[in-house]
């Protein structure tokens, strides 16, 4: 007999969590420093003035001020131009 009730195995039996990406402050609202405004993955949102890249792509604030967004244009290297988002602290 045995002493534990018999548990097959599943194959859908594990979560992870979320890993709560997106915009964290919103144009117009106050950043302190070191206070994150875009999680994500990948480099879709480019740091601007006053801001700083994390080692997964964080941008963060590095002084005190309003959060701005806004686009440039960038140069890709097959010579196409492409709109890239960019975040400001002023």
């Amino acid at each position: 007999m045995a002493t534990k009730k018999g548990g097959g195995t599943v194959k859908n039996g594990r979560d992870s969590n979320p890993r709560y990406l997106g915009v964290k402050l919103y144009q117009g609202e106050k950043a302190q420093v070191g206070s994150i405004i875009v999680r994500q993955e990948g480099l879709s949102t480019l740091p601007g003035k006053n801001t700083a890249l994390g080692k997964d792509y964080t941008i963060y604030a590095i002084k005190e001020g309003t959060v701005s967004f806004g686009t440039k244009r960038k140069m890709g290297f097959n010579n196409r131009t492409k709109v890239k988002n960019i975040v400001h602290v002023k």
